[in-house]
C-alpha cells in the first residue's frame, strides 16, 4: 500500500497507480449528463487524467484551472478531471470559473475506479476520496507519465505531465 501525507500526517493509499509503459486500467465514471463514460469515449486522443479529492478545495480547484489553461492548445488531447464531487458541483465550479477545456468525471457511482487506479485514500479524514494524482495516456491508453502527489495539499508537476504530450 502506498502512502502520502495530508498536512504532514501519513495517509494510506490503496491500489497501485499505473506507471509509465502500463496499459491504463479500465474506467467507468459519470459525466455531467449523468451518463457513464469510459476511456473508449475518448478514443484517438491523448488523455491527461487529473485526479483529486474535491473541486471545493483550493489546491484541487487550482489544478483544474491550470490544466484548463495549459492543455488548451494541445492537439488531440483531452483533460479528464476526476473527483468524488457530484457532477452538479463540478459543472457549477467550471461554469463559475469559465472553464471549458476539461471534462469533469465523478467517481460517485464508480468507487471501483479508486482501487483500480491506485488512488483510494484508505485512512485519514479524507478516507474514501481520491489521492491527488496525474496520469497521462497516449491515444492507445498507454501510460506516458504518472505522479502520485506526495502531499495531498500540494499541486502536481504540471510541466512534467505536459512535457510527454
Amino acid at each position: 500500500m502506498a502512502s502520502v501525507t495530508l498536512r504532514g500526517n501519513p495517509v494510506e493509499v490503496a491500489g497501485t497507480l499505473p506507471v509509465k509503459g502500463d496499459k491504463a486500467p479500465a474506467l467507468t465514471l459519470t459525466n455531467g449528463d449523468l451518463a457513464d463514460v469510459s476511456l473508449a469515449d475518448f478514443a484517438g486522443k491523448k488523455k491527461i487524467v487529473n485526479i483529486f479529492p474535491s473541486v471545493d478545495t483550493p489546491t484541487c480547484a487550482t489544478s483544474v484551472r491550470k490544466f484548463n489553461e495549459k492543455a488548451a492548445g494541445k492537439a488531440d488531447t483531452v483533460v479528464l478531471c476526476v473527483s468524488a464531487d457530484l457532477p452538479f458541483a463540478q459543472k457549477r465550479f467550471c461554469g463559475a470559473e469559465g472553464i471549458e477545456n476539461v471534462v469533469n468525471l465523478s467517481t460517485f457511482r464508480n468507487a471501483d475506479f479508486l482501487q483500480a487506479w491506485g488512488v483510494k485514500l484508505a485512512s485519514g479524514p479524507l478516507a474514501g476520496l481520491t489521492a491527488r494524482a496525474v496520469v497521462v495516456l497516449d491515444a492507445d491508453n498507454t501510460v506516458l507519465h504518472s505522479e502520485l502527489v506526495a502531499e495531498i495539499g500540494s499541486e502536481p508537476d504540471y510541466d512534467a505531465a505536459l512535457a510527454v504530450l
